[in-house]
């Protein structure tokens, strides 16, 4: 196997919209934000991850800044191939002389089309996969929280990414009923943009909307332990001069709460197509949330409001998926439900 390993490099990849991971020997390797920069020029790449996101918004005409993905699909091919072949770059390899040939899996949403699955496909292999499998996020999350996928036990997974909000349920190795909606930690943060615009008549950019969700985003208008107002620096849209104003966590929970009324419908939809054996197990087990968007504060008591059922949220959750993929990649003969590409 030591002679082999030095040929074939395995990875797991979290392909998301927001952020890509990379685990390689049970490590995550690469943890970089989705993006990328070219100078328009030349076509060059100039940077990915975390130095494209610092250009992100600031950048003037010769560069371009691109997510490649959108709701949780590749929307731009050639940007998403230079990406993963960028991210793969990064993880440090002892072997400097040979190249080797990669076993990856990756995963993608439940609710993702043939074209939009062969995208993924053609992008990893043009980046050097030679073995390529694919997986369902619902289901990489579940393992990465831990849960028995293979049990006869109905369990629900609500993945909140950066483009989709995934829900399924999960019983005997297979997805029974899922819903997949493009509402997710995009949405929320456009929303943050949104309001700020509105009510405070102030522009503010992605990256800062991105920060107000991190420091003060909410999904309920009464905490237990509120965070202090935040500081928001843009511009000032009567003037056109910068300002900076204090927007507190009761506001932006009024802020999302229509993306978030949209994720509690999906996940009364599932509830619903679920199967009356699998239901009574799910009032047993409860709701299980993973990915970044189950960060928000207070998410998880709204739902669990909604649906009377108890909710438990994953030990960081933004790398649930990215745990379970790995997991995927170690026991590749064991899951019968990757997909072989």
């Amino acid at each position: 196997m030591g002679i082999f390993n030095v040929f074939t490099q395995e990875i797991a990849i979290d392909l998301g919209t927001a952020n890509t991971l990379i685990i390689h020997n049970d490590k995550v390797v690469v943890d970089e934000p989705s993006i990328v920069a070219i100078e328009r020029s030349t076509n060059k790449i100039i940077g990915i991850g975390r130095k494209a996101q610092q250009m992100h918004g600031k950048v003037h005409d010769n560069i371009k800044t691109v997510r490649p993905l959108k709701d949780g699909v590749i929307a731009d091919f050639q940007a998403a191939e230079h990406m993963i072949r960028g991210m793969i770059k990064m993880i440090k390899t002892g072997n400097k002389i040979i190249t080797p040939s990669l076993r990856m899996v990756i995963c993608i949403p439940s609710g993702i089309t043939e074209v939009e699955k062969r995208a993924v496909q053609d992008s990893a292999e043009h980046a050097g996969g030679k073995e390529v499998y694919l997986i369902h996020e619902p289901m990489a999350a579940a393992i990465g929280i831990g849960v028995d996928v293979e049990e006869p036990m109905g369990n629900m997974i609500i993945d909140i990414g950066g483009g989709t909000s995934e829900i399924a349920v999960i019983a005997l190795g297979g997805i029974v009923c899922d819903k997949s909606i493009r509402v997710a930690g995009d949405d929320f943060t456009a929303d943050i943009e949104d309001y700020m615009r509105r009510q405070h008549n102030i522009l503010i950019g992605e990256r800062t909307a991105e920060q107000i969700k991190i420091e003060v985003g909410a999904a309920l208008p009464e905490l237990d332990d509120p965070p202090s107002d935040f500081a928001v620096r843009g511009r000032d849209l009567m003037t056109g001069i910068p300002k900076e104003i204090y927007v507190s966590y009761q506001e932006i929970a009024h802020a999302l709460d229509k993306s978030i009324a949209k994720i509690e419908e999906a996940i009364l939809s599932a509830l619903e197509m679920t199967p009356p054996e699998l239901s009574a197990d799910i009032y047993k087990t409860g709701i299980y949330l993973a990915g970044g968007g189950s960060m928000l504060r207070g998410l998880d008591k709204r739902i669990s409001q909604k649906t009377k059922l108890p909710v438990h949220v994953a030990e960081d959750p933004l790398r649930a998926v990215a745990r379970g993929t790995g997991i995927a990649l170690k026991n590749i003969e064991k899951f019968q439900f990757l997909i072989k590409a």
